[in-house]
């Protein structure tokens, strides 16, 4: 895995658990300094015990991705544990299974929308003060937000939520080209986590190790694409 010639700055969303949390394993693993948000941070045991092996390297700081009033403190807190951020991965989500057609509730429709596509979108727009020029921004998307690959009614309130968030990386990209800060949509796979399934084909190392090498290898001319987590072009 090619590995910046200095320790990047970075901050992770949904950090506490599945692929939040291999981000910052695999983040300080490489000697990155790491900033880990959750909405609970005296809950996320594991993200806590990770900051007292990387003393000084890892700092968590409370975000509900879905409430904007959440941003704006996390923007105020930031200045404190780093000067700037060189990549910001929004990877915080949610999945509400069991949705079928005429039984999607119109609750569950909005939270979706407002953590999987206005939370990343409003949350990269509060903290682009703090992005570097020549940064990068990963959206964690899916193929579910695909429109091209719809085969069936499948988790509706995800798909379209995905779909949007897709069009949030597209327009981000186009915002943020004049500071050559490169904005992108990756699919991480079917990934062997708590929402991924015990059915999933990847494990969350592979998956975020590939989603890594694709960031690194990412110049101000792959800006608004979106790749899976071996590179490949995925359909819009």
């Amino acid at each position: 895995m090619p590995v910046p010639s200095a320790p990047r700055r970075t901050l992770v969303t949904g950090a506490n658990r599945g692929l939040g949390l291999e981000f910052v394993r695999q983040l300080l693993a490489r000697g990155d300094r790491v900033v880990a948000t959750a909405r609970h941070p005296a809950r996320a045991n594991a993200l806590n015990h990770l900051v007292g092996e990387h003393p000084g390297r890892l700092h968590v700081l409370p975000l509900d991705v879905a409430d904007a009033k959440s941003h704006a403190e996390l923007a105020r807190e930031l200045h404190l544990v780093t000067d700037g951020l060189d990549l910001l991965i929004n990877n915080a989500g949610v999945l509400h299974s069991g949705e079928r057609f005429g039984h999607v509730p119109p609750a569950q429709l909005d939270d979706t929308l407002r953590t999987n596509a206005s939370g990343p979108f409003l949350l990269t727009q509060t903290l682009a003060p703090h992005i570097a020029d020549g940064g990068k921004v990963a959206n964690l998307s899916s193929v579910l937000g695909s429109i091209a690959s719809v085969d069936g009614f499948h988790t509706p309130s995800y798909a379209i939520s995905k779909a949007a968030q897709n069009m949030a990386t597209a327009l981000l990209a186009t915002a943020l080209r004049e500071r050559s800060i490169a904005v992108v949509a990756l699919h991480p796979g079917w990934v062997q986590t708590e929402m991924g399934g015990s059915g999933a084909q990847i494990t969350p190392e592979a998956s975020v190790a590939g989603l890594l090498k694709v960031i690194d290898e990412l110049g101000i001319d792959d800006t608004g694409t979106f790749r899976d987590w071996r590179g490949h072009a995925m359909p819009w």
